[in-house]
């Protein structure tokens, strides 16, 4: 008899064809979006599940759906996701990194330029009928090339993202929780710092770091004063690596420049306070989202999840240790 799997969210037909060779599948095509009461019912007598960010699988979860061994997230990051609680109840749990690497890269480039070159506002001008004409000190920006910029975290999106801003001749700082080998510093012309010294330096800071414990609220109030008035923060990574009240604050005072933002705290919801202001770019969480990389990023959960009823071995397993507990 087949495992029965269950996606939460819509994603693309081959997907769901492949997933169809191997499990009795349920699918989401029509995209509801349920409640927790409603997953957890539909999640009854599932062994697998793909989920999304949104859908938060905890310990209640796992405690109330027994049959689950394996949740697959159509993600990178996965702090939506309990991983003690999966080991605990012996589920494995997988990402989908690297399919997404170059988008999100591109992405970060685009939320800057955006930014900085004050797109968004630019945009509501002229579709207000406001505009009357070009004038010398109109939506005055920043440029990008030249500007001294700073990553937060040089993982694999963050080296390619620092291999995009090469072409703009940047000075390029970053800092990480682990500093990188002297051959990755050297390739990509990244200078290491503290975390101070980057933001006390930096004209745009950009955020790439994975949301853990420690990364929470890793851009606060403090960290916001020792930025430059002149400078602007992008957060191309998880929402709460940032205090987006400390941010609507700082930006309101004009204490930073700018802000460019594609992850929220509570998201979807937005801090309101955020609506209020001009100087701040928002987009809905979309850094991932080509045609190509979405699809590359659906079946590759899908893969994840074959692989842990086959071989019992996924290829991104995020909670490696629940092998003792199987």
């Amino acid at each position: 008899m087949k495992k029965k799997v269950l996606v939460t969210r819509e994603v693309f037909d081959e997907t769901i064809s492949y997933l169809a060779q191997h499990f009795d599948v349920t699918s989401n095509q029509a995209n509801v979006d349920y409640s927790r009461a409603q997953m957890i019912e539909r999640l009854q007598g599932m062994d697998g599940a793909l989920i999304a960010t949104s859908d938060r699988a905890d310990e209640d979860l796992l405690t109330r759906c027994p049959s689950l061994k394996a949740i697959c997230s159509v993600s990178v990051g996965f702090n939506h996701i309990d991983l003690d609680a999966c080991t605990r109840h012996g589920v494995m749990a997988t990402n989908t990194p690297g399919v997404l690497t170059d988008s999100v890269a591109d992405m970060a480039i685009c939320l800057t330029l955006a930014t900085v070159r004050r797109i968004t506002e630019g945009e509501r001008m002229v579709r207000a009928r406001q505009w009357q004409g070009t004038h010398l000190k109109q939506l005055l920006g920043h440029d990008l090339h030249h500007a001294t910029v700073g990553i937060c975290g040089l993982g694999r999106i963050g080296q390619t993202i620092a291999r995009r801003l090469r072409g703009f001749e940047v000075k390029l700082l970053y800092t990480d929780l682990v500093r990188a080998d002297a051959q990755i510093e050297q390739s990509l012309g990244a200078t290491y710092v503290a975390k101070d010294d980057l933001l006390r330096q930096a004209d745009i800071v950009i955020l790439i770091l994975p949301y853990t414990p420690q990364t929470h609220h890793y851009i606060a109030a403090a960290e916001l004063a020792k930025m430059k008035p002149s400078s602007v923060l992008i957060n191309i990574a998880r929402g709460s690596i940032v205090d987006d009240t400390a941010l609507a604050q700082a930006l309101k005072a004009r204490q930073i420049w700018a802000a460019g933002l594609d992850v929220y705290e509570d998201e979807p919801k937005v801090n309101p306070a955020l609506f209020e202001l001009d100087n701040v770019v928002l987009s809905p969480h979309i850094a991932s989202a080509t045609e190509p990389t979405r699809q590359a990023m659906a079946m590759l959960a899908a893969q994840n999840c074959v692989a842990a009823f086959t071989t019992g071995n996924p290829p991104n397993l995020l909670n490696p240790e629940v092998r003792r507990k199987t």
